[in-house]
């Protein structure tokens, strides 16, 4: 209880502080951002979990201002630090804030993902993380105290205009249905990704209802090409134990999973009056990183930064552990996770779609 306190508290302070600023610090067609997910959107928000899965260790941000391990799951900055760095909003912050950055600055940028999450109850629940539902909550509550402070008009105006981004769906994949859960192998990948895509549609009716109107959805990367879902795959009877090469089926049920993704999006577009649905394909951003990556000025593209680059992730990749010299060579930092490299490559393909659909 005095944990979850804790995650409240300080995500009421970051959206106090949000509130106070949005009209002289952001763009005025989106002046805030909220981000709802995993840890592609996760900037410390399980700092404040009992959770294996947390990024404020070293080697972890090694490459972030002040060399830093804030809790991103990179070694550096992730996509949505360049997202409200473009939308000119200040800060990027976790909705938990502890001490060391509770004097970071005026924020408009707030996550409420959680490394680890997913769409489907059991990714949360196994990894000891913060649901979609739970991130819901926190957000009805942060909501709740603007009013009492500011007034009900100036939090619908804010809702609103704000962008509500979410990414999500990864995690749901590797370890419930290509994993070795119990809940893995129950049900075909069309059955599941058609589960995902109910959930993910009842998320964004939610916010709807709540008042947002703007939405940034991500779609699945190739999961069979990251480094840790190669990794096992080479050990795969079929795999020849000689080659690591990306799943394709991995990556075929990736892409009709985006492909349902997109007809969702554009279903609830026209059934939602005055809503925007922006699709985030970031399969075909990576997929061109990895198959021209001297285009982006990548060396490497199989293997992570972290370690061996083939399993470490999250507490596998820690202090001790050797790290290339240059992760900006690289596509992965661990063996499932972008560098900011990688990240930097997608957000510029965010600010193209937002220029062409929000404005």
């Amino acid at each position: 209880m005095m944990m979850k306190a804790r995650i409240l508290l300080g995500m009421l302070f970051t959206l106090v502080l949000f509130c106070l600023t949005i009209s002289t610090t952001a763009s005025p067609s989106i002046p805030a951002v909220f981000a709802f997910g995993d840890s592609t959107v996760d900037p410390g928000n399980n700092n404040g979990l009992t959770t294996i899965f947390r990024g404020n260790h070293a080697p972890y941000g090694r490459d972030f201002p002040g060399s830093i391990p804030s809790g991103r799951f990179s070694n550096g900055k992730l996509s949505t630090d360049y997202l409200v760095s473009i939308l000119g909003i200040k800060d990027y912050l976790p909705a938990y804030l502890d001490a060391s950055v509770s004097d970071a600055g005026l924020a408009t940028g707030v996550s409420f993902g959680s490394g680890g999450s997913g769409l489907d109850e059991a990714t949360a629940t196994v990894n000891g993380v913060l649901s979609m539902e739970s991130q819901l909550n926190y957000f009805d509550e942060a909501i709740r105290r603007i009013e009492m402070s500011f007034g009900k008009n100036r939090s619908e105006e804010l809702v609103k205009n704000a962008l509500f981004v979410i990414s999500v769906g990864t995690n749901d994949v590797v370890f419930n249905l290509y994993g070795f859960t119990p809940f893995a192998f129950q049900r075909s990948a069309s059955a599941y990704h058609d589960m995902l895509i109910q959930r993910l549609a009842s998320f964004i009716q939610s916010l709807y209802d709540r008042g947002a109107r703007k939405f940034g959805v991500a779609g699945l990367p190739p999961v069979g090409c990251l480094p840790l879902q190669m990794s096992i795959g080479s050990f795969m009877p079929s795999s020849h134990m000689l080659q690591r090469l990306c799943v394709d089926q991995q990556n075929i049920d990736s892409q009709a999973y985006n492909f349902k993704l997109q007809n969702l999006l554009s279903t609830l577009q026209n059934s939602l009056p005055h809503s925007k649905m922006v699709y985030f394909g970031i399969y075909d951003t990576m997929m061109d990183m990895i198959t021209n990556p001297f285009k982006y000025g990548f060396q490497e593209t199989l293997e992570g930064c972290c370690g061996t680059g083939l399993f470490e992730i999250g507490p596998l990749c820690v202090v001790g552990m050797p790290t290339c010299l240059d992760a900006s060579k690289y596509i992965f930092w661990d063996s499932m996770h972008p560098t900011q490299a990688a990240y930097l490559a997608i957000s510029n393909q965010y600010q193209q779609l937002l220029d062409q659909y929000l404005n």
